[in-house]
This record gives structure tokens, sequence and C-alpha cells, in this order.
């Protein structure tokens, strides 16, 4: 086992015992070693109940492994039985925990699917192609109309497509970060003065990457976020316990966070 001899700046982090603390740190200057030595620190002082458990959120699946591995370490240096006493979750593997507690909560059935990035993106691109499909010539006002036929020819069968796919992931994501519904997005739309074709197509695009979703059974990452947060907002009693069950939460890599993100660990 490798010893840790704590700098000053860490024995003081090392101290901490309750309320928000932010640490600012370079890269190197082991803020992972830091923050796992805190979290074995809290557990060994004994404060917790059977029931409790020290929350750590990470950001990358990589990472989970990583501190789980180093947390235990450390509690074995004092003595006691590794793997007890806390929790380690990336934020979206902690959004699914929360989820997957009451899915019918958030209109979610109970056996729902999360589709991995990969099938997300083929989805995406199915959508993209039957607007296309759907508005043929809609979109050559964006396009250099004195460009030579054959050109134009390409660019509407190549690369038009992957300009719409990045455009739908943007706005996608930038419509679940506002947890904003197709719906609600076309409501909006119909409410504003002058046409918005972009967000015309937009929408439309949303309303069948979610329709798709939905005849899966099925929530994409972003998904998760926007209903654990709705989850933890309706649900006080809910919220009540999870508070309970972890007394303290130490997140890694906070400046990475989404602003929903920020808002379910503030909550808890």
């Amino acid at each position: 086992m490798v010893t840790f001899t704590p700098r000053s700046s860490q024995t003081s982090i090392l101290a901490y015992k309750g309320g928000r603390l932010g640490i600012s740190a370079v890269p190197g200057s082991g803020k992972t070693h830091t923050l796992s030595a805190l979290a074995a620190e809290l557990i060994t002082r004994g404060g917790l109940t059977d029931d409790q458990e020290i929350l750590i959120v990470t950001l990358v699946n990589s990472a989970v492994d990583n501190f789980t591995n180093r947390i235990g370490n450390f509690i074995q240096q004092y003595g006691l039985i590794p793997h007890l006493g806390y929790r380690v979750r990336t934020l979206h593997g902690l959004a699914h925990d929360i989820v997957r507690e009451k899915p019918a909560r958030v209109g979610l059935e109970e056996q729902f699917q999360i589709v991995d990035d990969q099938e997300a993106v083929r989805i995406r691109a199915d959508a993209v192609r039957a607007w296309l499909a759907a508005n043929p010539g809609k979109m050559d006002r964006y396009i250099d109309d004195t460009l030579e036929t054959g050109r134009h020819d390409w660019i509407v069968r190549e690369k038009l497509p992957e300009l719409l796919e990045s455009l739908a992931l943007a706005f996608i994501r930038s419509a679940k970060d506002h947890r904003l519904t197709p719906a609600a997005l076309a409501d909006a739309l119909h409410r504003q003065p002058a046409p918005l074709p972009l967000a015309e197509m937009g929408i439309s695009i949303y309303t069948d990457y979610q329709r798709a979703l939905q005849y899966r059974a099925a929530v994409d990452f972003d998904d998760l976020i926007r209903l654990s947060l709705e989850l933890l907002l309706a649900d006080a009693e809910y919220l009540e316990r999870l508070r309970h069950r972890f007394p303290y939460i130490l997140e890694d890599e906070a400046q990475d966070s989404s602003e929903l993100q920020e808002q379910i660990l503030g909550l808890l």
C-alpha cells in the first residue's frame, strides 16, 4: 500500500467536516488521491449509520474503478473492510440510480432501456435523413447558388446530412439542458412573429428522435440527467431519503459538469 503524507494544503482538505467546499488545483497536483483520502477519512471517523454512504461522483467510467480502489486501500490502512461505506458513480450512473428507483414517476416503463452514444447517433441520423426526404430543396437557401451543379449535388448528398446531424445534436442537447420537450418548443415557435425555419427543422428532428426513443422504451444519457432532476423536484420524500443516504458528496472534475448535473448534486 502507498503511504500518503499530505502537504499542508491537502491536510486542510482532509480536515473537512461539512458544508460546501470547492478545491481548485492544476492537473497532476493530487486531486484524485486527496479526494480518495478524504472519503476514507470521513468513513473512518465513524459518523455514518448503516444505511449511509459517502457518494463520490466522477466524470468518466474509467475513473470509477480508480477511485474505488484508492479509497479501499486507504480504508484498509485504517484496519477496516474496504468497499464499505461509499459509492462511486459517474454523473450519468448516479442519474440512472435515481431514476431506476421510480421510473413510473417520470413516465418511464419499469424496464426502460438506455441507448448508448453510438445508437443515439444512428437514431439522429435516421431522423435527419427522414427530414431531408420529406423536405427536398428546403436547405437550398443556405447553399451558395453559384456552385456548379456537380459540386452542389455533392454537398447536398454528402455534406448536408453530416452538417444537419451535428446541428441536431446541438439542438437536442440544448433543449434537454433547458428541460424543453418537443411539444413545448413547438408551442413557443408557434407564438413567434416571424418564421424560424432552422428552429422548425430542429423541432421536427427532435420530435422524431424522441418518438424513436419512446418506441424502444428507451432514454438517452441527456434524458437521464433531465428526468432525474425532475424526479427529485417532484418527490420531496424521495429527495429527503437520498439526502439521508448520502450525507457527504464529493465531486471530481466539477468544472466539466452541466448546469443540470450541478442542480442534481445541489439538491442532494
